[in-house]
């Protein structure tokens, strides 16, 4: 026992030895003169720009340290450029980070953050916030349309566009997806306010029945009008994709398919294939339900070697011609198959 407090002694007082240097140690590091950097705000505010310029500012900083001031890294930022007269700093000298960004088109808010890294032990990292907002000066209606297949022009109404800043411009490209939505001007007329009559063609709507409209202007803060467009189209298909399960080669699957027309006509479904015949389908039954039909189909999964999946496209054929797709993917049982499958 009279060992053992001895060796306990001597640990203690070991211990208390190393907690006596490492205060020491430590005192005599923070004694040390060390840099200090102070941002003039670590928040910097655009304010509210125009669409395609190039924005610049500024934020000051000072070393208010007693050693010289590192600056050792500056993070890049998406769309920011910064630039530094010089990267040392004596005790009480400033410096200023200049900052660049270009903002784009369109209406948007702007946040970035920037981190700059310097030898200031007490604060090695500053992320300063960058906040912009940019603000179109010309306004246009509606800013999207909704057609129609059974109403005159396809229900399209009038496009107004008009300076808020009361600066004349001038249209100078009207231009849709698949040229389905023209519309006449006179881009040698400058004016604060355009009144447009678009027209349809239905017989050029995108398969997808959706699009755009750009509409390209000489006005320096609003250079674009964009309308994006949807057509009603005349079936609607429910579910659009078929998703098979742990699929079993050559095994049946029944799945639920809802046909409906979007404007309340009658039709009859005369027949549903496979159009790449890689998946076996039957129409098992119909039945009517409001606005359209109820089938209930059976798929057969394909039999297919080192596969995982896989894909098929269903043609639903109306009577008159009209051919309505569906997609169809598959995914096999990750169980073992059975003996004798080929």
């Amino acid at each position: 026992m009279i060992i053992a407090l001895l060796l306990l002694s001597c640990a203690l007082f070991v211990h208390s030895g190393c907690q006596q240097q490492t205060k020491s140690e430590f005192a005599a590091e923070s004694d040390k003169p060390s840099p200090r950097i102070t941002f003039e705000n670590t928040v910097y505010d655009f304010g509210k720009v125009g669409p395609n310029r190039k924005n610049t500012g500024q934020i000051k900083f000072t070393n208010v340290g007693e050693a010289l001031l590192k600056i050792t890294k500056i993070d890049q930022c998406c769309g920011v450029v910064t630039r530094l007269g010089k990267l040392e700093y004596e005790p009480g000298e400033s410096g200023t980070l200049e900052l660049e960004w270009n903002s784009g088109p369109r209406p948007s808010t702007m946040r970035r953050k920037l981190t700059i890294h310097t030898n200031d032990p007490m604060m090695p990292q500053t992320t300063l916030s960058l906040t912009a907002k940019v603000v179109l000066q010309v306004d246009w209606e509606p800013k999207s349309l909704k057609l129609f297949l059974d109403k005159e022009n396809a229900g399209c109404p009038n496009i107004t566009i008009k300076s808020l800043d009361k600066q004349p411009f001038s249209i100078l490209q009207f231009k849709s997806t698949a040229d389905c939505i023209t519309a006449d001007y006179d881009s040698s007329v400058e004016a604060t306010k355009f009144i447009l009559e678009p027209r349809v063609n239905i017989d050029a709507v995108p398969k997808n029945f959706k699009g755009r409209i750009n509409i390209n202007l000489t006005h320096p803060e609003g250079k674009i009008a964009t309308i994006l467009f949807s057509v009603l189209p005349e079936y609607t298909i429910k579910p659009s994709l078929i998703i098979v399960w742990d699929a079993e080669p050559g095994e049946p699957a029944a799945k639920t398919i809802d046909v409906l027309s979007n404007y309340n006509k009658d039709f009859e479904i005369e027949s549903l294939t496979a159009k790449r015949d890689i998946v076996g389908i039957k129409l098992l039954q119909q039945r009517k339900i409001p606005n359209g039909y109820r089938l209930e189909v059976q798929l057969i999964a394909p039999i297919l070697e080192n596969k995982m999946n896989f894909s098929d496209d269903f043609s639903i054929n109306i009577n008159g011609g009209k051919e309505l797709s569906v997609n169809c993917k598959g995914y096999y049982s990750k169980k073992k198959p059975r003996a004798g499958t080929q």
